[in-house]
């Protein structure tokens, strides 16, 4: 089956996309933001503006001769790196989105192994790129800053150089457009989640994005009266690529969130009618919409109203937003469309948020793909699955065992170039055309694919049974007090390995379970609801060890569990007991 419910416009590069914004949509709100989340006034910028500022900083930027360099950006997610991205890309410059979250040492690595010639940042990076500046370890030539107004210390202002870019094209400057685009030449390198010293550069072109996005308006609709809240990092190709290139190529409002802990009061404030979330924030979003249904002793009522609901729309009769208004008005009254990656979502979530009449298409992909690999669309949805491939996309399992699973290996344009002055890495997962991926999954009769686990997350025993984690980390998720989890094999004193959880609980949650006791009962509690998961596997899949704890997993800045990191930390910890 073709994944291709509809049939987008397709773009060769960026410049296209940019050209959009005054021809289609000139008038339209590009963003609404705050300066800051006490802010009652949300200032909104048109399309009109976004890409004037696009023109303005982009000819200037060529002005300062950095045609055919390279740019680093570092900031939260804000309008000024959406400009500056698009600017440096339509200027014919490299592009080296950094994560905001990077501690001070690996910014500056990065900094030195990506070679860029000048950085733009938020004002929080200051003393950062002072120190650099001062130690001149880099190959940097000129600091940006997009709070200062005025250039101080020779670090320019980012909107003094708008300014001055404005003047330039007043003046008749066409450089910019006269720039030529290679589609399929590196224009942005992106770093892999990881330490400096084993965090990859992937080398993607404007093609690879270019070829993403078309594939996305395949399978999903958004239309420009659509509102899409930002709050996962923009150096990611997922949100970059699905809320913010895709978004914008579709002329929605991007409404930039004031942080975590405002993501729900930000649906409101902003109508906010789409997110691109992850399953962390989801499960977790989904168990608080649930909890609050038990509290009002509802729970009889909503499941019997899901069926009705769900009995009618095989009729073609969709009831469900107004039969559950009071309950989506928790979300802001307005969402209506989710679109998650990054990991398995647990499919009671899924159910669930679907019952209430929300369109929520889970995807897969990774940074080296543009992002997405496959995906639902709009009228085909199996879950648990990530159903079909993307329309321009091949996907094959490699070497698969007696049921099915192997490696996930993909062919297509959104295959990245390679990884940066790494050819032993690019070698290991580009063979023959087709990009390995390193996760395990397998295809059903129809051709829905279905991601078991990372390849190198196997747990392999002495017996030649393989288990996957992530399949009883779905099972350990399901108990309602359980925030997230983490299961691996602990060497024991035969030279195997026994499973071992550890599991993260919401204290308020565990209260409400299980009453007021002391956190040393917990474990026990926690332990014997393990046992019956336990009763209902084979018995190499039993879990023989727990720790317990609240203290959250060690995370991405895109909320992926850095599993091996936090393993070695637990083992230690089990070590020195």
């Amino acid at each position: 089956m073709i994944n291709k419910p509809y049939d987008p416009e397709q773009m060769r590069d960026f410049k296209q996309l940019v050209s959009r914004y005054d021809t289609l949509y000139s008038d339209k709100v590009a963003f609404k933001y705050r300066k800051n989340p006490k802010d009652q006034k949300i200032i909104e910028v048109t399309y009109h503006d976004f890409k004037k500022d696009i023109d303005s900083l982009g000819t200037k930027l060529i002005d300062m001769g950095f045609q055919g360099k390279r740019i680093a950006i570092i900031a939260p997610n804000r309008y000024e790196w959406c400009v500056s991205y698009l600017a440096i890309e339509t200027a014919g410059i490299i592009v080296v989105p950094l994560d905001k979250a990077l501690p001070e040492n690996e910014i500056e690595s990065l900094i030195i192994r990506s070679k860029v010639d000048a950085v733009i940042f938020a004002d929080k990076y200051l003393d950062i790129f002072k120190k650099i500046k001062e130690e001149k370890t880099s190959n940097l030539k000129e600091y940006i800053c997009m709070d200062f107004p005025t250039t101080q210390d020779d670090i320019l202002s980012y909107r003094e150089l708008i300014e001055q870019g404005k003047v330039l094209l007043e003046k008749g400057d066409i450089r910019l457009s006269q720039v030529e685009i290679d589609p399929n030449a590196m224009s942005i390198m992106l770093f892999t989640s990881g330490t400096t010293s084993i965090a990859k550069a992937v080398m993607l072109s404007q093609g690879n994005i270019c070829a993403n996005i078309y594939a996305i308006g395949c399978v999903c609709k958004v239309v420009k009266e659509d509102t899409f809240l930002s709050f996962l990092p923009l150096h990611h190709t997922f949100e970059s690529t699905c809320t913010f290139l895709y978004g914008s190529f579709c002329g929605i409002t991007i409404a930039f969130c004031d942080g975590l802990r405002y993501v729900v009061s930000n649906l409101k404030d902003y109508e906010v009618t789409g997110i691109v979330s992850v399953p962390l924030m989801l499960e977790a979003m989904y168990k608080k919409i649930k909890k609050g249904i038990e509290e009002q002793g509802k729970t009889k009522l909503v499941a019997v109203m899901s069926k009705v609901c769900n009995f009618l729309l095989k009729f073609g009769i969709d009831i469900r937003r107004k039969v559950f208004k009071q309950i989506l008005e928790q979300l802001g009254g307005h969402l209506r469309v989710i679109i998650c990656g990054a990991a398995p979502l647990e499919k009671a979530t899924i159910e669930g948020l679907s019952n209430l009449g929300i369109n929520l298409l889970q995807g897969y992909g990774l940074t080296e793909t543009s992002p997405v690999l496959a995906a639902e669309n709009d009228k085909f949805k199996r879950p648990g699955s990530c159903a079909f491939s993307m329309p321009n996309v091949e996907i094959k399992i490699d070497q698969p065992n007696e049921n099915g699973v192997g490696e996930i290996i993909a062919k297509g344009p959104s295959v990245m170039l390679g990884y940066y002055e790494n050819e032993e890495a690019t070698k290991e997962v580009l063979k023959d055309g087709w990009f390995h991926t390193g996760d395990l999954g397998y295809l059903d009769q129809d051709g829905c694919l279905f991601i078991t686990g990372r390849k190198k997350d196997v747990i392999v025993l002495k017996n030649g049974k393989n288990i996957y984690p992530q399949e009883l980390e779905i099972l350990i998720s399901k108990l309602p007090y359980v925030a997230e989890n983490i299961v691996f094999g602990k060497p024991d004193k035969n030279g195997d390995l026994s499973l071992c959880a550890k599991i993260v609980y919401n204290d308020e949650l565990m209260e409400q379970t299980f009453g007021t006791v002391s956190k040393e009962e917990y474990h026990d509690l926690i332990w014997t609801e393990i046992k019956n998961i336990n009763h209902t596997m084979p018995a190499y899949k039993a879990i023989h060890e727990i720790v317990v704890t609240d203290e959250p997993l060690i995370k991405t800045t895109t909320q992926k569990v850095k599993r091996f990191e936090e393993i070695a930390k637990t083992l230690k910890q089990l070590e020195e007991k």
